[in-house]
């Protein structure tokens, strides 16, 4: 899969993922199980290569 080159928004995620819901993501963040997000004001931002690592990571699990 490739990523874009940009911080990713958590509808990024949604789109990528395919998730039912930004929901998801935000549950994701708040059990901490996934990626590594940060805020830039009150917006959340992902950095593509923190979602490769979180992606691998999932896949050695598997």
């Amino acid at each position: 899969m490739r990523l874009p080159e940009q911080y990713l928004t958590p509808e990024d995620l949604v789109s990528l993922f395919r998730l039912p819901s930004v929901d998801t993501v935000y549950q994701w963040r708040r059990k901490g199980t996934g990626p590594t997000g940060f805020r830039v004001g009150r917006h959340l931002r992902f950095d593509p290569d923190d979602v490769r690592v979180w992606v691998v990571s999932l896949r050695e699990a598997a």
